[in-house]
Protein backbone atom coordinates (compact mmCIF):
# COMPACT_ATOMS: atom_id res chain seq x y z
CA UNK A 1 0.00 0.00 0.00
CA UNK A 2 1.28 3.44 -0.89
CA UNK A 3 1.86 5.97 1.87
CA UNK A 4 2.22 9.57 0.75
CA UNK A 5 3.99 12.29 2.68
CA UNK A 6 3.09 15.82 1.53
CA UNK A 7 5.51 18.50 2.73
CA UNK A 8 4.19 22.07 2.67
CA UNK A 9 1.06 23.54 4.25
CA UNK A 10 0.43 26.55 2.03
CA UNK A 11 -2.42 26.93 -0.43
CA UNK A 12 -1.01 24.38 -2.88
CA UNK A 13 -0.46 21.80 -0.16
CA UNK A 14 -4.00 22.37 1.07
CA UNK A 15 -5.51 21.83 -2.38
CA UNK A 16 -3.36 18.75 -3.01
CA UNK A 17 -4.36 16.92 0.18
CA UNK A 18 -8.03 17.85 -0.26
CA UNK A 19 -7.94 16.34 -3.75
CA UNK A 20 -5.98 13.30 -2.55
CA UNK A 21 -8.59 12.71 0.14
CA UNK A 22 -11.27 12.85 -2.56
CA UNK A 23 -9.41 9.97 -4.24
CA UNK A 24 -8.85 7.73 -1.24
CA UNK A 25 -8.72 4.65 -3.45
CA UNK A 26 -5.43 5.98 -4.85
CA UNK A 27 -4.25 7.69 -1.66
CA UNK A 28 -5.32 5.54 1.31
CA UNK A 29 -2.65 6.94 3.66
CA UNK A 30 -1.81 10.67 3.63
CA UNK A 31 0.42 12.64 6.00
CA UNK A 32 0.77 16.42 5.74
CA UNK A 33 3.90 17.92 7.30
CA UNK A 34 5.29 21.41 7.71
CA UNK A 35 7.55 23.43 9.96
CA UNK A 36 4.36 24.82 11.53
CA UNK A 37 2.18 21.85 12.46
CA UNK A 38 -0.78 24.02 13.44
CA UNK A 39 -1.23 24.90 9.76
CA UNK A 40 -1.30 21.20 8.90
CA UNK A 41 -3.86 20.58 11.63
CA UNK A 42 -6.13 23.33 10.28
CA UNK A 43 -5.95 21.85 6.78
CA UNK A 44 -6.62 18.36 8.17
CA UNK A 45 -9.75 19.69 9.90
CA UNK A 46 -10.95 21.16 6.60
CA UNK A 47 -10.25 17.89 4.78
CA UNK A 48 -12.24 15.97 7.39
CA UNK A 49 -15.16 18.42 7.17
CA UNK A 50 -15.25 18.50 3.38
CA UNK A 51 -14.49 14.86 2.56
CA UNK A 52 -14.93 12.81 5.72
CA UNK A 53 -11.37 11.53 5.35
CA UNK A 54 -8.84 11.72 8.17
CA UNK A 55 -5.27 12.62 7.25
CA UNK A 56 -2.30 12.59 9.59
CA UNK A 57 -0.14 15.61 10.36
CA UNK A 58 3.44 16.08 11.48
CA UNK A 59 6.08 18.72 12.10
CA UNK A 60 9.25 18.73 10.01
CA UNK A 61 12.13 21.05 9.20
CA UNK A 62 12.58 20.37 5.48
CA UNK A 63 15.91 22.20 5.51
CA UNK A 64 17.25 19.34 7.63
CA UNK A 65 17.98 16.14 5.69
CA UNK A 66 18.18 13.93 8.78
CA UNK A 67 14.94 15.24 10.28
CA UNK A 68 13.10 14.82 6.98
CA UNK A 69 14.48 11.31 6.51
CA UNK A 70 13.48 10.40 10.06
CA UNK A 71 9.88 11.42 9.37
CA UNK A 72 9.82 9.47 6.10
CA UNK A 73 10.98 6.37 7.98
CA UNK A 74 8.61 6.94 10.89
CA UNK A 75 5.50 6.96 8.71
CA UNK A 76 6.85 4.51 6.13
CA UNK A 77 6.27 6.90 3.23
CA UNK A 78 6.64 5.36 -0.22
CA UNK A 79 6.23 8.71 -2.00
CA UNK A 80 7.16 12.24 -0.94
CA UNK A 81 5.29 15.14 -2.55
CA UNK A 82 7.35 18.29 -2.04
CA UNK A 83 5.09 21.36 -1.97
CA UNK A 84 7.43 23.34 0.27
CA UNK A 85 9.77 26.14 -0.83
CA UNK A 86 12.03 25.52 -3.85
CA UNK A 87 15.05 26.19 -1.62
CA UNK A 88 14.28 22.84 0.01
CA UNK A 89 14.15 20.64 -3.10
CA UNK A 90 17.65 19.24 -2.74
CA UNK A 91 17.42 18.43 0.96
CA UNK A 92 14.14 16.58 0.40
CA UNK A 93 15.62 14.71 -2.58
CA UNK A 94 18.54 13.68 -0.37
CA UNK A 95 16.12 12.48 2.31
CA UNK A 96 14.26 10.41 -0.29
CA UNK A 97 17.47 8.79 -1.49
CA UNK A 98 18.48 7.90 2.06
CA UNK A 99 15.11 6.27 2.78
CA UNK A 100 14.12 4.71 -0.55
CA UNK A 101 11.12 6.97 -1.20
CA UNK A 102 10.03 8.30 -4.59
CA UNK A 103 10.06 12.09 -5.02
CA UNK A 104 7.84 14.69 -6.72
CA UNK A 105 7.72 18.50 -6.71
CA UNK A 106 6.07 21.42 -8.50
CA UNK A 107 8.93 23.92 -8.84
CA UNK A 108 12.64 23.59 -9.50
CA UNK A 109 15.41 24.32 -7.06
CA UNK A 110 16.81 27.78 -6.51
CA UNK A 111 19.38 28.88 -3.93
CA UNK A 112 18.25 31.25 -1.20
CA UNK A 113 20.98 33.79 -1.86
CA UNK A 114 20.57 34.05 -5.64
CA UNK A 115 17.40 34.53 -7.69
CA UNK A 116 18.36 31.87 -10.20
CA UNK A 117 16.08 28.92 -10.78
CA UNK A 118 17.41 26.23 -13.12
CA UNK A 119 17.04 22.47 -13.41
CA UNK A 120 20.72 21.54 -13.56
CA UNK A 121 20.95 21.12 -9.79
CA UNK A 122 18.20 18.51 -9.82
CA UNK A 123 19.14 16.89 -13.13
CA UNK A 124 22.49 16.13 -11.49
CA UNK A 125 20.63 13.56 -9.34
CA UNK A 126 19.77 11.41 -12.38
CA UNK A 127 22.32 8.65 -11.77
CA UNK A 128 21.73 8.50 -8.03
CA UNK A 129 17.96 8.05 -8.39
CA UNK A 130 18.43 5.59 -11.26
CA UNK A 131 20.94 3.50 -9.33
CA UNK A 132 18.60 3.50 -6.31
CA UNK A 133 15.66 2.31 -8.43
CA UNK A 134 13.70 5.44 -7.51
CA UNK A 135 11.70 7.95 -9.53
CA UNK A 136 11.89 11.72 -9.16
CA UNK A 137 9.23 13.68 -11.06
CA UNK A 138 9.96 17.39 -11.39
CA UNK A 139 7.52 20.24 -11.89
CA UNK A 140 4.06 18.70 -11.56
CA UNK A 141 2.18 21.97 -11.08
CA UNK A 142 0.46 23.96 -13.80
CA UNK A 143 3.36 26.01 -15.07
CA UNK A 144 5.62 24.17 -14.97
CA UNK A 145 3.69 20.95 -15.27
CA UNK A 146 0.40 21.03 -17.14
CA UNK A 147 1.89 23.39 -19.73
CA UNK A 148 4.50 20.75 -20.57
CA UNK A 149 1.84 18.03 -20.73
CA UNK A 150 -0.26 20.27 -22.98
CA UNK A 151 2.74 20.63 -25.29
CA UNK A 152 3.50 16.92 -25.53
CA UNK A 153 -0.20 16.10 -26.01
CA UNK A 154 -0.33 18.50 -28.96
CA UNK A 155 2.88 17.03 -30.33
CA UNK A 156 1.55 13.48 -29.98
CA UNK A 157 -1.90 14.01 -31.46
CA UNK A 158 -1.77 17.05 -33.74
CA UNK A 159 1.78 17.91 -34.85
CA UNK A 160 4.63 16.19 -36.63
CA UNK A 161 6.80 19.14 -35.59
CA UNK A 162 6.33 22.13 -33.29
CA UNK A 163 8.26 25.22 -34.37
CA UNK A 164 7.17 27.85 -31.85
CA UNK A 165 5.56 27.61 -28.43
CA UNK A 166 4.09 30.38 -26.29
CA UNK A 167 2.97 29.72 -22.72
CA UNK A 168 0.31 32.18 -21.52
CA UNK A 169 -0.59 32.53 -17.84
CA UNK A 170 -3.47 34.88 -17.06
CA UNK A 171 -4.96 35.48 -13.63
CA UNK A 172 -8.08 37.57 -14.07
CA UNK A 173 -9.00 37.36 -10.40
CA UNK A 174 -9.50 40.30 -8.04
CA UNK A 175 -8.70 39.69 -4.36
CA UNK A 176 -9.66 43.17 -3.18
CA UNK A 177 -6.22 43.96 -1.74
CA UNK A 178 -4.10 46.97 -2.66
CA UNK A 179 -1.10 44.67 -3.20
CA UNK A 180 -0.81 40.94 -2.63
CA UNK A 181 0.66 37.93 -4.41
CA UNK A 182 -1.35 34.83 -5.21
CA UNK A 183 1.42 32.48 -4.13
CA UNK A 184 4.45 32.78 -1.85
CA UNK A 185 5.40 36.49 -2.06
CA UNK A 186 9.11 35.82 -1.79
CA UNK A 187 9.13 33.35 -4.69
CA UNK A 188 6.69 35.41 -6.77
CA UNK A 189 8.67 38.63 -6.52
CA UNK A 190 11.99 36.87 -7.17
CA UNK A 191 10.50 35.47 -10.39
CA UNK A 192 9.00 38.74 -11.57
CA UNK A 193 12.10 40.84 -10.94
CA UNK A 194 14.47 38.38 -12.66
CA UNK A 195 15.92 39.07 -16.11
CA UNK A 196 13.50 37.81 -18.77
CA UNK A 197 14.83 35.00 -20.95
CA UNK A 198 13.33 33.07 -23.82
CA UNK A 199 14.69 30.40 -26.15
CA UNK A 200 15.13 31.22 -29.82
CA UNK A 201 17.12 29.55 -32.60
CA UNK A 202 19.31 27.52 -30.27
CA UNK A 203 20.22 30.24 -27.78
CA UNK A 204 18.92 32.27 -24.86
CA UNK A 205 17.67 35.79 -25.54
CA UNK A 206 17.68 38.12 -22.52
CA UNK A 207 15.65 41.29 -21.95
CA UNK A 208 15.27 43.50 -18.87
CA UNK A 209 12.57 42.44 -16.38
CA UNK A 210 9.02 43.41 -17.38
CA UNK A 211 10.27 45.34 -20.43
CA UNK A 212 8.40 43.39 -23.14
CA UNK A 213 4.61 43.31 -23.03
CA UNK A 214 1.69 42.45 -25.30
CA UNK A 215 -2.09 42.63 -25.18
CA UNK A 216 -4.03 39.38 -25.46
CA UNK A 217 -7.75 38.68 -25.26
CA UNK A 218 -8.23 35.75 -22.87
CA UNK A 219 -11.47 33.80 -23.04
CA UNK A 220 -13.63 34.27 -19.91
CA UNK A 221 -11.28 37.03 -18.69
CA UNK A 222 -10.98 39.60 -21.47
CA UNK A 223 -8.06 41.70 -22.79
CA UNK A 224 -5.05 41.72 -20.47
CA UNK A 225 -1.48 42.98 -20.62
CA UNK A 226 1.00 40.13 -20.39
CA UNK A 227 4.74 40.39 -19.81
CA UNK A 228 7.59 38.29 -21.18
CA UNK A 229 9.31 36.41 -18.34
CA UNK A 230 11.66 33.52 -17.75
CA UNK A 231 10.06 30.35 -16.44
CA UNK A 232 11.68 27.01 -15.75
CA UNK A 233 9.71 24.88 -18.20
CA UNK A 234 11.45 26.73 -21.04
CA UNK A 235 14.69 25.06 -19.97
CA UNK A 236 13.26 21.55 -19.81
CA UNK A 237 11.12 21.85 -22.95
CA UNK A 238 14.00 23.09 -25.10
CA UNK A 239 16.07 20.18 -23.76
CA UNK A 240 13.53 17.41 -24.31
CA UNK A 241 11.83 18.86 -27.41
CA UNK A 242 14.82 20.39 -29.22
CA UNK A 243 12.85 20.78 -32.45
CA UNK A 244 11.07 23.84 -31.01
CA UNK A 245 12.83 26.92 -32.38
CA UNK A 246 11.29 29.49 -30.05
CA UNK A 247 9.76 29.12 -26.59
CA UNK A 248 8.37 32.10 -24.67
CA UNK A 249 6.53 32.50 -21.38
CA UNK A 250 4.03 35.30 -20.71
CA UNK A 251 2.24 36.28 -17.50
CA UNK A 252 -0.40 38.94 -16.93
CA UNK A 253 -0.12 41.69 -14.32
CA UNK A 254 -2.35 44.66 -13.60
CA UNK A 255 -1.13 48.24 -13.53
CA UNK A 256 -1.55 48.48 -9.75
CA UNK A 257 0.67 45.43 -9.24
CA UNK A 258 3.38 46.85 -11.50
CA UNK A 259 3.23 50.26 -9.79
CA UNK A 260 3.57 48.75 -6.31
CA UNK A 261 6.37 46.46 -7.46
CA UNK A 262 8.32 49.34 -8.99
CA UNK A 263 8.06 51.34 -5.77
CA UNK A 264 9.15 48.37 -3.67
CA UNK A 265 12.14 47.80 -5.95
CA UNK A 266 13.09 51.46 -5.90
CA UNK A 267 13.20 51.58 -2.10
CA UNK A 268 15.11 48.29 -1.81
CA UNK A 269 12.35 46.11 -0.40
CA UNK A 270 12.82 43.38 -3.02
CA UNK A 271 16.50 42.84 -2.14
CA UNK A 272 17.48 39.29 -1.19
CA UNK A 273 20.82 40.20 0.42
CA UNK A 274 20.88 40.81 4.20
CA UNK A 275 20.94 44.34 5.64
CA UNK A 276 21.64 45.38 9.21
CA UNK A 277 18.67 46.66 11.21
CA UNK A 278 18.97 47.48 14.90
CA UNK A 279 21.95 45.21 15.32
CA UNK A 280 20.64 42.19 13.45
CA UNK A 281 20.57 41.02 9.86
CA UNK A 282 17.28 40.94 7.98
CA UNK A 283 16.51 40.20 4.33
CA UNK A 284 14.21 42.95 2.99
CA UNK A 285 12.20 40.60 0.76
CA UNK A 286 11.61 38.19 3.64
CA UNK A 287 10.42 41.09 5.81
CA UNK A 288 8.10 42.20 3.00
CA UNK A 289 6.69 38.68 2.82
CA UNK A 290 5.88 38.87 6.54
CA UNK A 291 3.78 42.03 6.18
CA UNK A 292 1.94 41.11 2.96
CA UNK A 293 -1.32 39.12 3.07
CA UNK A 294 -0.84 35.36 3.34
CA UNK A 295 -1.78 33.97 -0.12
CA UNK A 296 -3.85 31.18 1.42
CA UNK A 297 -6.02 33.85 3.08
CA UNK A 298 -7.11 35.34 -0.26
CA UNK A 299 -9.48 32.57 -1.31
CA UNK A 300 -12.58 33.90 0.39
CA UNK A 301 -12.38 37.33 -1.28
CA UNK A 302 -11.02 36.45 -4.73
CA UNK A 303 -13.42 36.55 -7.65
CA UNK A 304 -12.85 36.01 -11.37
CA UNK A 305 -11.10 33.38 -13.44
CA UNK A 306 -7.69 32.18 -14.55
CA UNK A 307 -6.84 31.17 -18.11
CA UNK A 308 -3.57 29.28 -18.61
CA UNK A 309 -2.48 27.51 -21.76
CA UNK A 310 -0.08 27.08 -24.67
CA UNK A 311 -0.13 28.23 -28.28
CA UNK A 312 1.85 25.99 -30.63
CA UNK A 313 2.62 26.54 -34.30
CA UNK A 314 4.18 23.90 -36.51
CA UNK A 315 3.68 21.18 -39.08
CA UNK A 316 0.39 19.39 -38.51
CA UNK A 317 -0.13 15.69 -39.06
CA UNK A 318 -2.03 16.63 -42.21
CA UNK A 319 1.18 18.09 -43.66
CA UNK A 320 0.02 21.70 -43.30
CA UNK A 321 1.17 24.46 -40.96
CA UNK A 322 -1.28 25.08 -38.14
CA UNK A 323 -1.57 26.97 -34.86
CA UNK A 324 -3.42 25.39 -31.93
CA UNK A 325 -4.34 26.94 -28.58
CA UNK A 326 -4.82 24.51 -25.67
CA UNK A 327 -5.92 26.00 -22.36
CA UNK A 328 -7.81 25.67 -19.08
CA UNK A 329 -10.16 28.17 -17.45
CA UNK A 330 -10.55 27.96 -13.68
CA UNK A 331 -12.99 29.93 -11.51
CA UNK A 332 -11.67 31.32 -8.21
CA UNK A 333 -15.01 31.01 -6.42
CA UNK A 334 -15.53 27.42 -7.57
CA UNK A 335 -12.04 26.50 -6.38
CA UNK A 336 -12.73 28.07 -3.00
CA UNK A 337 -16.07 26.33 -2.64
CA UNK A 338 -14.45 22.94 -3.23
CA UNK A 339 -11.18 23.26 -1.30
CA UNK A 340 -11.15 26.57 0.59
CA UNK A 341 -8.42 27.96 -1.69
CA UNK A 342 -8.28 30.36 -4.64
CA UNK A 343 -7.67 29.25 -8.22
CA UNK A 344 -3.93 29.96 -8.33
CA UNK A 345 -3.40 27.42 -5.56
CA UNK A 346 -6.01 25.12 -7.12
CA UNK A 347 -4.39 25.09 -10.56
CA UNK A 348 -1.11 23.99 -8.96
CA UNK A 349 -2.48 21.68 -6.28
CA UNK A 350 -4.68 19.61 -8.60
CA UNK A 351 -1.79 18.77 -10.99
CA UNK A 352 0.33 17.93 -7.94
CA UNK A 353 -2.29 15.38 -6.92
CA UNK A 354 -2.48 14.02 -10.47
CA UNK A 355 1.29 13.73 -10.80
CA UNK A 356 1.41 11.86 -7.51
CA UNK A 357 -1.42 9.60 -8.71
CA UNK A 358 0.53 8.83 -11.90
CA UNK A 359 3.44 7.66 -9.75
CA UNK A 360 1.49 5.86 -7.02
CA UNK A 361 -0.52 3.83 -9.54
CA UNK A 362 2.52 3.07 -11.69
CA UNK A 363 0.93 4.75 -14.71
CA UNK A 364 4.12 6.78 -14.95
CA UNK A 365 7.22 4.96 -13.82
CA UNK A 366 10.95 4.82 -14.34
CA UNK A 367 14.23 5.00 -12.50
CA UNK A 368 15.87 8.42 -12.49
CA UNK A 369 14.89 12.08 -12.67
CA UNK A 370 12.14 13.05 -15.10
CA UNK A 371 10.37 16.18 -16.31
CA UNK A 372 6.70 16.13 -17.21
CA UNK A 373 7.21 16.27 -20.98
CA UNK A 374 9.10 12.97 -20.86
CA UNK A 375 5.96 11.08 -19.83
CA UNK A 376 2.88 9.93 -21.77
CA UNK A 377 0.48 12.91 -21.62
CA UNK A 378 -2.77 11.02 -22.22
CA UNK A 379 -3.57 9.64 -18.73
CA UNK A 380 -2.66 12.97 -17.13
CA UNK A 381 -4.90 14.85 -19.57
CA UNK A 382 -7.76 12.47 -18.78
CA UNK A 383 -7.41 13.14 -15.05
CA UNK A 384 -7.37 16.91 -15.58
CA UNK A 385 -10.83 16.64 -17.13
CA UNK A 386 -12.11 14.46 -14.30
CA UNK A 387 -10.69 16.37 -11.34
CA UNK A 388 -11.53 20.02 -11.82
CA UNK A 389 -9.28 21.38 -14.58
CA UNK A 390 -11.07 20.66 -17.87
CA UNK A 391 -9.21 21.78 -20.97
CA UNK A 392 -10.14 22.78 -24.48
CA UNK A 393 -8.25 23.13 -27.74
CA UNK A 394 -9.01 25.31 -30.73
CA UNK A 395 -7.30 26.17 -33.98
CA UNK A 396 -6.29 29.80 -34.50
CA UNK A 397 -6.29 31.57 -37.85
CA UNK A 398 -2.51 31.73 -37.85
CA UNK A 399 0.63 32.13 -35.73
CA UNK A 400 0.92 34.90 -33.16
CA UNK A 401 1.96 38.14 -34.83
CA UNK A 402 4.21 39.30 -32.00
Amino acid sequence: MSKVLVIGAGGVGSVAVHKMAMNADIFPDITLASRRKFKCDAIADSVKTRTGVTIKTAEVDADNIEATAALIREIGATHVVNLALPYQDLTIMEACLSTGAHYMDTANYEPRDEAKFEYHWQWAYQDRFKDAGLMALLGSGFDPGVTSVFTTWLRKHHFDRIDTLDILDCNGGDHGQHFATNFNPEINIREVTAVARHWENGDWVETPPMSVKQQFDFEAVGPKTMYLMYHEEIESLKTHLPEIQRIRFWMTFGEAYITHLNVLQNVGMTRIDPVMYEGREIVPLQFLKAVLPEPSSLGETTKGKTNIGVIATGLGKDGKEKTLYLYNICDHEDAYAETGNQAVSYTTGVPAMIGAAMMVTGTWNGDGVFNMEQMDPDPFMDMLNKHGLPWQVKELDGPLTF
